[in-house]
């Protein structure tokens, strides 16, 4: 067995476990369940990665742990801690697509798909940002800023899969896929009355962004391996 499995493994039986807690409502059994996700995670990227890790995914990773505590907290300042945390994630993960890879440009061909998911991504924030403000009349500015940088980051994942076609657009998709229904489903969960199945769905969305998110990690890390090679 690889050095990286038993800590894939880990993270696969503690989304396991959270679906079952979830599914039966043992909400303090759930929350040890979700604290075991993101360090188990964690080591399966940096066994992978050969004990590296950059500054920015160093980062990423920190804020992931700190907007995941101030979740499993449940005090008063934990939703603006969660949201806080998120945004600097979401734009660290900006700053990694702009920086580390090729520039969109956009064929012909590629308007229509990409007008269909600008369309499909404003839809979606102004639908919800609305959602959340007739719910919480505070922290609107924060929602707006925090919706508008997911809008972003979910646009790069979703072009550059549109005009490449590649494994790690596709891996950046499914993270920003991830992403976008974990906090919908989040804001469902506080805005409608508790339905496990929004929990469900919250819970297991999140748990599969870290996956892709690492996954992309790792794959960012391999091209880079080879170009510096054949360099």
């Amino acid at each position: 067995m690889k050095a990286n499995k038993p800590s894939l493994i880990l993270f696969f039986v503690a989304l396991l476990f959270t679906i079952i807690l979830d599914s039966t409502k043992q909400d303090i059994l759930a929350i040890y369940a979700k604290a075991v996700v993101l360090p188990a995670i964690f080591f399966y990227f940096i066994i992978s990665n050969d004990f590296k890790i950059g500054k920015t995914e160093g980062f990423v990773f920190f804020f992931c742990f700190v907007g995941q505590v101030f979740d499993l907290m449940d005090v008063e300042i934990s939703e603006i801690g969660a949201v806080l945390s998120f945004l600097v994630v979401y734009l660290l993960i900006i700053k990694l697509f702009v920086i580390d890879h090729e520039k969109i440009k956009l064929r012909r061909k590629d308007v229509l798909p990409v007008s269909i998911v600008v369309i499909f991504i404003v839809y979606l924030l102004v639908s919800v940002l609305s959602l959340q403000f007739d719910n919480m009349k505070k922290f609107n500015l924060l929602y707006t800023v925090y919706g508008i940088v997911l809008s972003v980051m979910s646009y790069y994942s979703f072009v550059s899969y549109i005009t490449k076609g590649t494994h790690i657009a596709l891996l950046m998709s499914l993270m920003a896929v991830s992403y976008i229904f974990s906090d919908i489903f989040y804001i469902f969960s506080e805005y409608f009355s508790y339905s496990v199945v929004l929990v469900l769905i919250r819970d297991i969305t999140q748990i599969l962004a870290y996956y892709f998110m690492v996954e992309y990690f790792l794959e960012k890390a391999k091209m880079q391996k080879k170009m510096l090679y054949n360099n």
